[in-house]
C-alpha cells in the first residue's frame, strides 16, 4: 500500500508540517515528535518519492550538466568524458541524480530542457554564448562553468592554467636544443587552444625563436583525424628546413600528427620531437608515448559538483576563477 505524508501524520499523531520537517531535515522538531514520525515511517515502510521530497524540501536533488561543444565526439571525448565521469561519481556520493545533455549550437534548448527538469543547479562545460548565460540568469538557479570562462565576475569558473602550460612546452622543447618548430593549433575560438598557443608563442619569442604564421597550422577541429590531415598537408610546405619539433595544442591533434609522421618514415623523436596537451589516456598508449601537459580534468569535475552543492545549499562560496596548475609529463616522443 502506498502511504502519504498525511497518513504518516495521523499514525504519529502530529501535523503534516511536522512530518515534512522531519523528512526534509529542515526546521525545528522536538525530539519526541521526531521519534514518533520516524517510528511511523518505519512501521508503515514509507518511502517518499521524488515528487514528494521536492514538494517538501523545494529541492529535487537533481543537477544538470550541459556540454557545449561544436564537434563530435562530445560525451565520449577522452578529455570531456573524464570530467563527466568525475561529475557522476561525486554527484552519486552526495545523493544527486544527474541529467546530461550536449549542445553543438549553443542554443537555449538545452538550458530550457534542464530548467523543465527543475534541476537544483547547473554545470556548464566549455564555452558559452552571452545569450545562453543571460537566459539562465533569468531563472535564479545556481550554476558554474568548467573549462570555460565568461566576463561575469559573480560566477565560479573552473579552468586549467592553459597559457602557463604552453610556456612549459616551449621551455621543454627549447632546452632540448630545438630551433625549428611547427605548431598544430586547435580552433582558436576555444579558450584553451587559444591560450596554449599564445603562451607557447610568447615564450618562444622571449627565447629568441620567433615562429612565423606559415609555421602554424590552424586546424578546423581538435580531432585525431584533423591532426593527421594537418600534418600531411603542411609537412610538404617545408621543402628545405624541416621542423625538428612539433607542438599540438591537444593530445588528439598530436597523436594524429604522429601517425602521419610515422607513415612518412620519420622517427620520433630522432627526426622530429612532438608534444601534446591534456594527458589523455591514449597519450601513454601510443608508441612512442607522447610528451604532454597534464590537465587535472577529474579534479575539475569533482570540484564542480562540490562547489555547486555549496551554492545549492546557499552556503557562502566566493565567486572566482579557479585555475589549476598544469604539469609537464615528459615521455619518449621528445627525449
Amino acid at each position: 500500500m502506498s502511504y502519504t505524508i498525511k497518513d504518516i501524520a495521523l499514525q504519529a499523531g502530529v501535523s503534516k508540517s511536522t512530518v515534512s520537517r522531519v523528512i526534509s531535515e529542515n526546521g525545528y522538531t522536538s525530539k519526541e515528535s521526531r521519534e514518533k514520525v520516524l517510528k511511523a515511517i518505519k512501521e508503515m515502510q514509507y518511502k517518499p518519492n521524488g515528487v514528494a521530497r521536492a514538494m517538501v524540501s523545494q529541492r529535487t536533488n537533481n543537477i544538470g550538466v550541459i556540454i557545449y561543444r561544436q564537434h563530435h565526439p562530445i560525451a565520449s571525448h577522452p578529455f570531456y568524458g573524464k570530467i563527466l565521469d568525475a561529475i557522476l561519481m561525486t554527484a552519486a556520493r552526495l545523493n544527486y541524480s544527474v541529467f546530461v545533455t550536449t549542445d553543438k549550437e549553443m542554443s537555449l534548448i538545452s538550458a530550457d530542457y534542464m530548467l523543465e527538469k527543475r534541476v537544483d543547479g547547473l554545470i556548464l562545460i566549455s564555452r558559452l554564448s552571452q545569450e545562453v548565460i543571460g537566459h539562465i540568469d533569468q531563472f535564479n538557479i545556481p550554476y558554474l562553468m568548467v573549462n570555460g570562462t565568461m566576463e561575469k565576475n559573480d560566477v565560479i569558473q573552473i579552468v586549467n592554467h592553459d597559457r602557463k602550460g604552453g610556456v612549459m612546452v616551449a621551455d621543454h622543447l627549447y632546452q632540448l636544443g630545438h630551433k625549428n618548430f611547427l605548431v598544430i593549433a586547435g580552433p582558436q575560438e576555444h579558450r584553451s587552444h587559444h591560450l596554449r598557443l599564445q603562451g607557447f608563442l610568447a615564450r618562444m619569442n622571449e627565447l629568441g625563436c620567433s615562429i612565423n604564421q606559415e609555421d602554424i597550422f590552424y586546424s578546423p577541429t581538435s580531432t585525431y583525424e584533423d591532426g593527421y590531415k594537418g600534418l600531411s598537408i603542411i609537412w610538404e610546405q617545408f621543402s628545405i628546413k624541416k621542423p625538428t619539433a612539433i607542438f599540438a595544442t591537444n593530445d588528439m591533434l598530436a597523436l594524429g600528427a604522429m601517425k602521419a609522421l610515422l607513415e612518412k618514415g620519420l622517427k620520433i623523436p630522432e627526426d622530429v620531437a612532438i608534444s601534446g596537451f591534456d594527458n589523455i589516456d591514449f597519450s601513454n598508449m601510443f608508441h612512442p608515448p607522447l610528451t604532454t601537459v597534464k590537465v587535472d580534468n577529474m579534479r575539475m569535475g569533482e570540484d564542480a559538483v562540490l562547489l555547486l552543492d555549496q551554492l545549492i545549499k546557499k552556503e557562502q562560496v566566493p565567486p572566482e576563477r579557479i585555475e589549476y596548475e598544469p604539469q609537464m609529463i615528459i615521455r619518449k616522443s621528445t627525449k
